[in-house]
């Protein structure tokens, strides 16, 4: 069955779609962290952050079938549910960022916040990490190093923070951003921003050192451009200190864009700035999604933050992520495949070493191994050699637990395979 569909998948879809796994999964079922493919076997999602409060969660289907039946309108007309979100959502950030505006997902947020930061600052350039991911728009994707090769000529790349360099990664990075602020200005450019995902996801998972971040904002602010912080993928409580990954940088930024969880899979995600940089924008722009911020969404999306706060999952991250990076931690020390653990809350990479350095084919087997073990995750970094693992924030420590068994079974068994 599995075949099949997949020969017709390859027939009807184009060709730069991608399945995970060796042996593609068949999805037709989810619930909390579980997955069930078509024979009915389960599988612990420890992959995706799309259902951040889980799988058919109940409150979020019951918003979005009760706001459906009542009313989907879109931003231009006059509607309460869209001003009632916004302003919750406002009121999770600093004073400063007082203005929101919606799209469907976090490539479009991003697009948005890269046509806000020229049109504000009067610049063009764009500083962004090493192997960054940001979105799929073309000029985003210009601006993602992960998907290309060819940058565009407006963009400037900097290794991202090394965190075995301890509390030095922040001057280091500072200085790359430095170095692209300067070769901008000899090619006649100035920076509009540099933006961050602020787990560093793409570039192998990097959430520290606390305040790594600070000097490099400095830099590009002192040079007219602005922080840009890409909350898609860290976002919404996933790091366990805070609902965002810059307040453990101690950092307000002037443009924050949010996607992925914000709507537990409903095409919902953000930008949210100050009102001088929206102002700036709108006074030669319009700008409106017939889609992002529709009723429905908004009605989503809150669902979505009362499940984070009435079932503390802030709290929850932060404890159930101890105690797995703390398993993987005594799996890494027991087992030569695995080299460095990091991770904030339920956002945490493993390296994968083989052959003396990282393996991207290793860290795949493991990924594979893990799969046909009944657990999946992903892989990520520049060589594909971290286990991205990043579990809906549901995810209790009885997961965790499971999850550590399971890799140390597959582990053993690759041991095993290469002795013999």
């Amino acid at each position: 069955m599995t075949d099949a569909l997949d020969v017709r998948r390859r027939r009807v879809l184009g060709e730069s779609y991608r399945l995970f796994y060796r042996d593609p999964v068949h999805l037709v079922r989810g619930e909390g962290v579980w997955l069930y493919d078509a024979s009915g076997r389960r599988y612990l999602d420890a992959y995706n952050n799309v259902p951040s409060v889980g799988h058919g969660n109940p409150r979020v289907a019951a918003a979005m079938a009760e706001q459906a039946r009542r009313l989907n309108a879109h931003t231009r007309y006059l509607s309460d549910e869209i001003v009632d979100y916004g302003e919750r959502l406002l009121g999770l950030f600093d004073d400063s960022l007082d203005r929101a505006v919606f799209a469907c997902t976090g490539s479009e947020a991003n697009d948005l916040a890269y046509r806000m930061a020229r049109e504000f600052t009067g610049a063009a350039g764009a500083i962004v990490t090493a192997n960054a991911y940001h979105g799929v728009t073309g000029e985003i994707a210009a601006l993602s190093p992960s998907l290309t090769s060819e940058l565009a000529p407006t963009a400037r790349a900097v290794p991202a923070p090394d965190p075995r360099l301890g509390a030095q990664a922040g001057p280091r990075f500072a200085a790359g951003v430095r170095a692209a602020v300067d070769d901008l200005a000899r090619h006649g450019l100035r920076p509009a921003m540099l933006i961050v995902d602020t787990v560093m996801s793409s570039d192998g998972i990097i959430p520290d050192p606390v305040g790594m971040l600070a000097d490099a904002v400095r830099v590009v602010r002192d040079a007219g451009g602005l922080y840009v912080a890409d909350e898609v993928q860290a976002g919404f409580g996933r790091l366990g200190d805070g609902l965002w990954g810059f307040d453990r940088h101690g950092l307000v930024p002037d443009v924050v864009t949010l996607g992925k969880p914000m709507g537990n899979g409903y095409p919902l995600a953000g930008v949210v700035t100050r009102s001088e940089i929206t102002s700036a924008f709108g006074g030669r722009y319009r700008y409106f999604n017939t889609f992002g911020g529709s009723s429905v969404a908004a009605a989503v999306g809150s669902a979505v933050l009362s499940e984070i706060a009435d079932r503390d999952l802030v709290a929850s991250c932060r404890e159930v992520g101890a105690r797995l990076r703390d398993g993987l931690e005594e799996l890494a020390a027991r087992h030569d495949l695995i080299g460095d653990v990091r991770g904030a809350g339920l956002f945490v990479g493993v390296d994968v070493e083989a052959g003396g350095g990282p393996s991207g084919a290793a860290a795949q087997a493991v990924v594979d191994g893990l799969r046909d073990a009944g657990v999946l995750v992903s892989a990520t970094g520049p060589a594909s050699a971290t286990l991205k693992i990043r579990p809906p924030l549901v995810f209790g420590t009885e997961h965790a637990d499971l999850l550590v068994e399971t890799l140390d079974t597959v582990l053993a068994g690759m041991t095993e395979r290469t002795a013999d």
